[in-house]
């Protein structure tokens, strides 16, 4: 198991990566059957002019940081990512959207609600997918690669 450290390091890249991926993937899906616009949008956020994907890789990487911390706690790992998109989503509502001036809830429309339930949960699924990928032993198979290199020459 890597260190505190590490296992942080790897969330915030496994979040960034599902961003990429799940988040942004779901959101293409939703746009192909007509719900939603299209993902990957890169229009620029206030008050820094960041793109979009950027924003959402950023902040999904710090949920992702803190993911990557307890790591060794969550068990099974995909099914806490799942509650960690559920945990974004309630954030968001409760959080971020007072703090944008905005409804809590964002207006608590079932539509809205379903969709953000949607996307970050399938967000915090590929975290919890993709994080295990990336703290494997490396070191276990660089020593097995080694062995068998040895034994060959």
């Amino acid at each position: 198991m890597p260190s505190l450290p590490a296992r942080a390091l790897l969330g915030f890249v496994a979040a960034a990566l599902s961003v990429l991926t799940f988040h942004q993937g779901m959101i293409e899906l939703l746009h192909l059957a007509g719900i939603t616009g299209p993902g990957w949008s890169m229009r620029p956020i206030a008050p820094f002019g960041i793109p979009s994907l950027v924003d959402l890789c950023f902040w999904g990487g710090l949920y992702g940081l803190v993911f990557g911390a307890a790591a060794p706690a969550l068990r099974p790992l995909w099914l806490w990512g799942i509650g960690l998109g559920i945990t974004a989503v309630v954030v968001g509502w409760l959080v971020v959207a007072p703090l944008k001036s905005l409804p809590l809830g964002y207006g608590w429309h079932a539509r809205g609600i379903v969709l953000s339930l949607l996307i970050d949960g399938s967000w915090g699924l590929g975290v919890g997918l993709i994080l295990p990928v990336l703290m494997r032993d490396r070191s276990r198979r660089r020593r097995r690669f080694a062995r068998r290199s040895a034994s060959a020459g």
